[in-house]
């Protein structure tokens, strides 16, 4: 799951004018946040943003799937983002604005 330097600083300069965007090493891959916000994760060089049934609709119109760290099949609530989305810096700040408000959605639901 090795993320190259130039694919990470690339991403997270896609993401400027985001809130507070920082990035740390986890699991081979990183990690990306919005604050204290875990929105998405970066992985072989892919993109993957948090989704739930909001937003998810968005990445299965471009025939995206999920991550998946397992052998098994198993996979997580990241899908990863289409190429052209990745290259549109505003379109790619639309996206993980609305992975940033899955996360943030989910983060209140685990504390109630």
């Amino acid at each position: 799951m090795a993320v190259s330097v130039s694919f990470r600083t690339y991403v997270i300069e896609q993401l400027e004018g985001l809130p507070h965007v920082t990035s740390k090493n986890m699991f081979g891959g990183v990690g990306v946040y919005s604050e204290e916000y875990f929105f998405a994760l970066l992985a072989e060089d892919r993109m993957y943003l948090k989704v739930d049934d909001s937003n998810r609709p968005d990445f299965e119109a471009d025939e995206m799937g999920a991550f998946e760290p397992y052998s098994d099949g198993r996979t997580m609530q990241y899908y990863e983002v289409p190429v052209v989305v990745l290259e549109d810096a505003e379109l790619l700040r639309h996206w993980a604005t609305k992975a940033i408000d899955v996360a943030r959605m989910s983060k209140k639901s685990k504390k109630k």
